[in-house]
């Protein structure tokens, strides 16, 4: 067998050589030479001619093939190849390379699925994402967006002053969100350790050290159920802005999605789950005690709560504790309403074990989520920056706990006492990153946005 080569050098983009052959007339070609690789995923031969369908990252070229120029092909679709040519535009207006040499780089030796009309199975295009991509341009599309975004999330905070930083994947104890996490052991230490549910509780240790302003872009790993928008495995934006309150937060998020999406797809306009959607900033505004009134679900007695959703054929009986049935009230009946972007704000302090109370409730503290399209995408608070008040809020925690709800925090020591330390007022935001992906691309499952989702085992 003959050695392929290790290299191919010096190539362009088949985008940037297929706009330099469509600026030309029908029948041109020009003098320069263009030398490009990618995958032979089209053949068509006419007599002497063939053409081939050559496709990278960034688009499909045809290759004029002349059987005087480069003698008999013995290639197969699927075959990585590199070319040298001349862009031209064939008589019937296509623009193409005029090939003057050829040669293989990768020799495919399975063959692919029906490229004609893609790869439709949704569980191999998921277990197998090297095919879904190689076959499927909206895959490839999709997965070239969700790393602008990111790309542009990382741009907009660096300008505006926020340091990315890296915290501990793996924590001696979890906390900052309610959630299961996976427990791993360290044999060298002999100590389990937890993958992190958040990355919340380290980020402000970093606020309490004078970073002022942080974030971070990682994975966060929950032990929960999987749906159209959940993975145990995900990605999360969290930000922490000292010197800042919820409503500073609020605007900074709406302007941050505006901003990311206008630069990443050009339009705040999107259209997702059957939804024109527009993501421009400001974004409306909604107490979630209000919404609830609207619904007639507002109440801090929980047996009356329950009364009230039994009442609507609601299952409750996994629900132990007026923050659980408060929480099922939202995501039931508020949360699938909200389409266009809202922010909903000012949350029972039961369901807010980080957030500060509002000056005018204590009952109720200063939090927001923020939904699009009926989904969550994100969560913020103006934080807690007193000691005291946050061991008295773990403590409550417990009680939750003690009462059924098997999420509640469990509490952090060892943050109790950076605080004591003293850590200026902040607001701090989670993004998900996932379901962001899900909106810009116009997506309606979670797995379509991650190329390599978790799935049950065969």
């Amino acid at each position: 067998m003959s050695q392929l080569p290790k290299r191919f050098p010096d190539r362009e983009e088949i985008a940037v050589v297929r706009a330099e052959a469509d600026s030309l007339e029908p029948g041109n070609r020009l003098d320069e030479i263009r030398r490009l690789a990618g995958r032979v995923l089209g053949r068509r031969e006419f007599g002497k001619l063939t053409f081939l369908d050559l496709v990278d990252r960034s688009g499909e070229l045809q290759l004029f093939c002349e059987q005087k120029a480069v003698g008999e092909l013995d290639f197969d679709l699927g075959d990585i190849v590199g070319v040298s040519g001349r862009p031209m535009k064939t008589k019937r207006g296509e623009p193409s390379l005029y090939v003057e040499g050829i040669e293989l780089l990768a020799k495919i030796r399975l063959p692919l699925p029906d490229v004609y009309h893609g790869l439709t199975d949704v569980e191999t295009r998921f277990r197998k994402r090297y095919l879904d991509l190689l076959v499927n341009e909206e895959s490839r599309r999709d997965a070239i967006t969700r790393s602008r975004m990111v790309a542009a999330i990382r741009r907009a905070l660096d300008e505006q002053g926020f340091v990315e930083v890296e915290t501990p994947v793996l924590q001696p104890s979890y906390g900052g969100a309610f959630a299961r996490p996976f427990v791993t052991h360290h044999n060298e230490l002999d100590q389990d350790f937890y993958l992190r549910i958040a990355t919340e509780l380290y980020l402000k240790r970093l606020i309490v050290g004078g970073l002022e302003r942080v974030y971070e872009i990682g994975k966060d790993f929950r032990n929960e159920g999987v749906s159209y928008k959940h993975q145990p495995e995900f990605t999360m934006l969290e930000w922490y802005e000292a010197y800042a309150d919820y409503r500073d937060t609020m605007a900074r998020i709406e302007k941050l999605v505006e901003a990311v999406a206008l630069e990443v797809i050009g339009t705040t306009k999107v259209t997702f789950r059957d939804a024109e959607i527009d993501l421009a900033a400001p974004w409306r505004r909604l107490r979630l005690p209000d919404a609830l009134e609207a619904e007639g679900l507002w109440t801090r007695d929980e047996a009356e709560l329950r009364r009230r959703l039994e009442a609507r054929d609601v299952d409750v009986s996994h629900d132990h504790t007026c923050a659980q049935l408060i929480d099922h009230a939202l995501s039931a009946f508020i949360e699938p309403t909200l389409v266009q972007p809202t922010i909903l704000h000012d949350y029972p302090i039961e369901l807010s074990p980080f957030a500060r109370t509002t000056d005018d409730d204590p009952t109720l503290v200063e939090r927001f989520e923020y939904f699009v399209g009926g989904m969550e995408l994100g969560n913020a608070f103006s934080e807690i920056n007193d000691a005291a008040e946050q061991a008295e809020r773990f403590s409550m925690q417990q009680s939750e706990r003690e009462a059924g709800d098997a999420l509640a925090e469990e509490g952090d020591p060892d943050y109790v006492e950076a605080l004591s330390y003293g850590m200026p007022p902040t607001g701090g935001l989670g993004l998900g990153i996932d379901r962001l992906a899900m909106v810009l691309s116009g997506r309606e499952t979670i797995r379509d946005v991650v190329l390599f989702p978790t799935l049950r085992g065969i």
